[in-house]
């Protein structure tokens, strides 16, 4: 009786779409209310004697699952720390024919086809951050066939960003960023290799890892790193386009695209007033990261392939509340202490 009970409990939670999590809750629910029956009723109560007449059977069950469940999360939490580097599959300098098929819609665009794919293809960028704006923005990266992706972030997976960081399932939970990005992009697009780094990205490492790519999208939370990346896509000579949000209100633009073009110091020279507030502590719309990770992911697929104009010296401002959108110019600053001394 009490495993079909639990049977029931758990095929109706897979049938309305109840998450694993919520289903092992009312599993757990079930085995409370067996230990209540077993604890209270006297022996050879109908309820004891249905439901195995003593309890020790039960909590040897539970012993053994607890033990089974919890192996499964330290190997889990384990391959998450450790994920290597997939398999390269971006190796060609062709494209294949279920690349040509993949691609077919940007191949017959004028300012993209047959040689843009192949830039598309041959192009390495990086990605800061597998968060809010990350996660649009990698996956139209690799939908559009970019052909290696670097992706660094030292986070996990949280219940709290699946409300907006669509990269990532509720099968993630708990695991490293990096690694369910690797999985979930592969998922999308085998033909692209990404490059997990599963750490925070400081000054330290921000020129050498930089200087291995062509171009940069900084979806990143604090100014600290916003400034690293600023000064070592500079040093460099990568372009960087960057993107922010705040509650209803998210920013794109483009950096350091030519000598002559602001980079972000000039826009930002100092951090954010006390008391703005994280995303955390003050919310944000769920689509937007989507709307501003998608325009970051065109932002740089434009400056690869050579098509239209950049963001370059403007920064593109949507507020979703009020479907507005405005751009302003920003100046380069001469005395910019990362971008003046510039030629």
């Amino acid at each position: 009786m009490v495993f079909a009970m639990a049977g029931a409990l758990w095929g109706i939670g897979a049938a309305m779409g109840a998450p694993k999590r919520q289903r092992f809750i009312m599993l757990a629910a079930l085995f409370v209310a067996l230990c209540v029956i077993h604890l209270t009723l006297p022996d050879g109560h109908p309820l004891r004697v249905n439901t195995g007449g003593s309890i020790g059977l039960w909590l040897m069950i539970a012993g053994f699952g607890g033990v089974v469940l919890g192996y499964r999360e330290i190997l889990k939490r384990l391959r998450a720390k450790n994920a290597p580097a997939p398999v390269t599959t971006a190796t060609s300098d062709t494209l294949s024919e279920a690349e040509l098929d993949r691609y077919a819609r940007h191949m017959v665009l004028p300012d993209i086809g047959g040689v843009g794919q192949m830039k598309l293809k041959r192009a390495k960028v990086l990605v800061i951050g597998a968060g809010g704006l990350g996660s649009p923005a990698l996956m139209y990266l690799a939908a559009s066939g970019v052909g290696t992706l670097g992706v660094i972030d030292d986070d996990t997976v949280d219940a709290s960003n699946l409300q907006r960081q669509i990269l990532h399932a509720d099968d993630n939970l708990g695991a490293a960023k990096t690694a369910s990005a690797v999985d979930n992009l592969y998922r999308l697009n085998p033909y692209v290799t990404v490059r997990p780094y599963q750490r925070r990205l400081d000054a330290a490492i921000a020129a050498d890892l930089i200087a291995d790519y062509d171009l940069v999208l900084d979806g990143s939370d604090n100014f600290d790193t916003r400034q690293a990346v600023n000064a070592a896509c500079v040093a460099a000579g990568v372009p960087l386009v960057a993107g922010g949000l705040s509650q209803w209100e998210g920013t794109v633009s483009v950096f350091a695209n030519t000598a002559d073009a602001p980079c972000y110091t000039c826009a930002f020279p100092a951090p954010p007033p006390v008391g703005t507030g994280t995303c955390a502590e003050v919310g944000v719309f769920a689509p937007l990261p989507g709307v501003i990770g998608t325009m970051m992911a065109a932002e740089a697929i434009k400056l690869i392939v050579g098509a239209g104009l950049p963001l370059s010296g403007r920064i593109l401002i949507y507020d979703a509340r009020d479907a507005q959108t405005r751009t302003l110019t920003i100046p380069k600053i001469p005395d910019c202490p990362t971008c003046g001394g510039r030629p």
